[in-house]
């Protein structure tokens, strides 16, 4: 029984947790990209950054979306695609966006888990914090160094990027103002996030903030995105929120087929 049981599980892991087989030819807009030696994750990171048209030609300062799967052979390159047709569009202010390409993304974007299930499928959890921290302390730092940005900032991410951004707002809503969040992992580490939401956001402040968040049908996503639902619901929260039950995608679809209508919300003053 626990053999079939382990099976079932890791077919539904290897639906919703698993980028499958759809190949996109996302054209990689004009970017920089740099290096970030960092003493937090104990190795160099690649940067990559999209800045709005006629960026150079004015002396504004911007609003930054930073984004983990941020590699050019990743979600760089649709979602400064997906900026840019909405900037032109005057449906979003101008945005930096900043992209974190990954090395170890399944240690980057979890917590500690001593959960067999989650041990089979993520082999070295736990590197959240860390990596947390590498954005805090060295990574924003020397994007507002070297780049014109304003205060306001902003984070983007899908399955466990999307559990690394719910965790995030849960733990630390102080370090960027707006939230995105597809198809979100909350299965993991037994639902730590949803069984102790509570306590973990009983002492922190949440006002101003704004967090968007979907679920497709795969069903260990939206049995727990529906949960936090809830939970914001009883909350009776002082950040603005919006939950997008998406029954028709799948967890390979939501991010592409909902980041406009997430983003318009969410940028959006």
């Amino acid at each position: 029984m626990k053999q079939l049981l382990a099976i079932i599980f890791f077919g539904i892991l290897s639906i919703s947790c698993k980028q499958t087989a759809i190949t996109y030819n996302d054209p990689i807009p004009k970017h920089d990209s740099i290096k970030i030696t960092s003493k937090f994750l104990n190795e160099d990171r690649i940067i990559n950054i999209w800045t709005p048209p006629n960026y150079e030609k004015s002396n504004d300062s911007l609003p930054v979306l930073y984004m983990p799967d941020g590699g050019t052979k990743e979600d760089f390159p649709h979602i400064a695609n997906t900026l840019s047709e909405l900037i032109a569009a005057n449906k979003i202010p101008p945005y930096v966006l900043v992209g974190i390409e990954n090395t170890d993304r399944r240690k980057d974007l979890t917590g500690p888990s001593k959960v067999a299930y989650d041990l089979e499928y993520i082999k070295n959890p736990g590197g959240a914090n860390n990596f947390r921290s590498f954005i805090q302390n060295e990574l924003i730092p020397t994007i507002n160094i070297n780049y014109k940005t304003t205060s306001k900032k902003a984070i983007i991410g899908e399955s466990l990027a999307g559990l690394f951004v719910v965790e995030t707002f849960i733990l630390q809503p102080s370090l960027f103002d707006n939230y995105i969040a597809f198809d979100p992992s909350l299965w993991f580490n037994e639902q730590y996030l949803l069984k102790n939401f509570e306590t973990l956001t009983k002492d922190n402040d949440y006002t101003n903030k704004k967090i968007w968040f979907a679920g497709s049908d795969a069903e260990d996503i939206f049995k727990y995105t529906k949960q936090l639902e809830e939970k914001f619901k009883n909350k009776k929260p002082s950040f603005l929120w919006k939950y997008s039950d998406e029954p028709t995608e799948h967890h390979n679809t939501i991010f592409r087929a909902t980041k406009e209508k997430a983003i318009i919300w969410t940028l959006n003053n």
